[in-house]
């Protein structure tokens, strides 16, 4: 069964995160939301209050088929701050494994060199940030092992996207039926 961390700070999109998590773990795919902080409790960016199944510190990394990135703000700016969460993007994509990000988040991508040469999108106003990359406004793109989504609009169709790169198009088809969601 495929694996999936979902990363959260104080101050992570809310929406983003759970929205795409929620349709992962429809497809019966094992989601993991992962605290950076000692503890599991963040605060998204608007004040929403989420208790994730553990932090970074319990988390055993090294069996993600995905390591997922929500954005926000200041979210991804704690992310990016986060060194063990950053050694394990690296050797995430070293491994050739996937990556996810969306909104503000794949400027982290951007900023530890993994985009080079590849299409990417982001959040507007994010484009600098993506070195390397050849920026597209699609809402959501996926180039090798790593995926990238515009915005909280997008993280239906960036659950649908890893779904079909986890399992297969049909399953996301299939969740893209049951949820009532007809824009992917």
């Amino acid at each position: 069964m495929a694996k999936v961390y979902a990363f959260l700070a104080d101050g992570s999109e809310e929406v983003e995160c759970l929205a795409a998590v929620d349709v992962l773990r429809r497809a019966g795919i094992d989601t993991k939301l992962v605290s950076i902080k000692e503890g599991k409790e963040i605060s998204g960016s608007h004040g929403v209050r989420i208790t994730c199944d553990e932090t970074i510190g319990e988390a055993d990394l090294s069996d993600a088929d995905v390591l997922f990135l929500p954005g926000g703000m200041p979210g991804t700016i704690h992310l990016s701050e986060c060194g063990k969460l950053m050694e394990a993007v690296k050797a995430q994509n070293a491994a050739g494994k996937r990556l996810a990000a969306i909104c503000a988040a794949p400027s982290i991508f951007g900023m530890l060199g993994l985009l080079e040469g590849k299409k990417a999108t982001c959040f507007p106003g994010f484009e600098d940030k993506l070195s390397g990359a050849e920026y597209t406004r699609t809402g959501v793109v996926t180039d090798g092992n790593i995926t990238t989504a515009r915005g909280l609009g997008y993280a239906l169709d960036l659950g649908l996207e890893l779904t079909g790169l986890l399992i297969s198009r049909e399953k996301a088809a299939e969740l893209k039926a049951q949820i009532q969601y007809d824009q992917f």
